[in-house]
């Protein structure tokens, strides 16, 4: 029995993808024409070229295979229309299980993420219950993460075995493009971030997110979802860890969040003016920062038996990859 896996160029995917393979699995990986490959180099994947636009190819790459990991996703905070974000994320999760339904996969993992979860006013962190309704959603990525969770969730009320899971900020080997967490990590190596806004994440290594998404297949209940996180740690505290596994200096300015939303708002606008210019940072991510996410794995740990390394190792796994792989001069 093979394993089909979509997003498997990607950082969570080709994670997972490694997890997968050395269990001794079967593994055909979806490939989007023109994608870096780089992380499936040297992988015994079998390796089929299609989009999630293509549904006929979807369904074809799918046939034979029991388990389906649906990882794939538009990923960004500038660039691209709410319309690529939809299309990308909604109606892309709806052709894939709609192909897997048509193939008769056993089982399928969605691959969501903690964007589409709720956030307590408290500041306690969340969890898969916290109330959360589509005007929480700060984004267009979070607004997309949100309503294909509720496509998936139509896809378990007509029979189909789904089980969801919802990553956090993934750090480690393999973030080749890299992430928004990924470019912090190597704007700090080189010394590219003088000042920081007071905000807070949940930091996990990318091969623990892989192994729950192997949980959640195996064993996660259909229809539910798991967060798959690691440490709650406010960007300061990131930073610090940083500071500490990489030997660099540590920052200690801090930014009011108000001068950091006037300062996204120009340098989007110099990006409108000029393609090549990519901002620091949009609107959007400085109203996202606004709320700490932080989140509690405990679901999964109950029930998957999930577990997470320390966020410094974490970090440090980060930073010996970036460095050995020509992202640190």
């Amino acid at each position: 029995m093979k394993t089909f896996v979509t997003g498997g160029t990607g950082f969570v995917g080709s994670a997972l993808i490694r997890r997968l393979l050395a269990d001794g699995h079967e593994v055909r990986a979806l490939v989007r024409p023109g994608a870096n490959t780089r992380m499936l180099e040297g992988l015994p994947v079998e390796r089929v070229s299609g989009g999630l636009g293509d549904a006929p190819a979807l369904e074809k790459a799918m046939s034979g295979c029991g388990w389906v990991f649906h990882v794939a996703a538009l990923y960004a905070y500038w660039g691209y229309t709410w319309d690529e974000f939809h299309q990308s994320n909604v109606e892309g999760t709806r052709r894939v299980l709609e192909a897997a339904t048509r193939a008769g996969a056993r089982r399928i993992v969605h691959t969501s993420s903690i964007a589409s979860l709720g956030i307590p006013r408290d500041g306690a962190p969340g969890t898969e219950e916290t109330p959360v309704t589509f005007k929480d959603m700060l984004s267009d990525y979070k607004r997309s993460k949100f309503l294909a969770e509720e496509v998936a969730q139509e896809f378990v009320a007509k029979g189909l075995p789904v089980v969801i899971v919802n990553p956090a900020a993934p750090v480690g080997v393999g973030d080749h493009k890299p992430t928004q967490t990924g470019k912090m990590i190597v704007d700090f190596l080189n010394g590219r971030m003088p000042a920081y806004v007071d905000t807070g994440l949940t930091i996990v290594d990318v091969d623990d997110v892989a192994n729950g998404h192997l949980l959640a297949m195996e064993i996660g209940k259909v229809g539910e979802r798991y967060i798959l996180g690691g440490e709650n740690l406010s960007l300061k505290q990131v930073l610090d860890l940083l500071s500490d596994v990489s030997g660099r200096p540590p920052v200690r300015a801090r930014i009011p969040r108000a001068v950091a939303l006037a300062w996204a708002y120009v340098d989007t606008s110099l990006a409108r003016l000029n393609p090549k210019h990519i901002p620091a940072a949009t609107p959007d991510a400085v109203r996202v920062s606004s709320k700490k996410e932080y989140f509690s794995s405990g679901k999964a740990m109950r029930e998957l038996g999930y577990a997470y390394i320390p966020a410094r190792e974490a970090l440090r796994k980060a930073v010996e990859w970036y460095r050995a792989n020509g992202y640190v001069p």
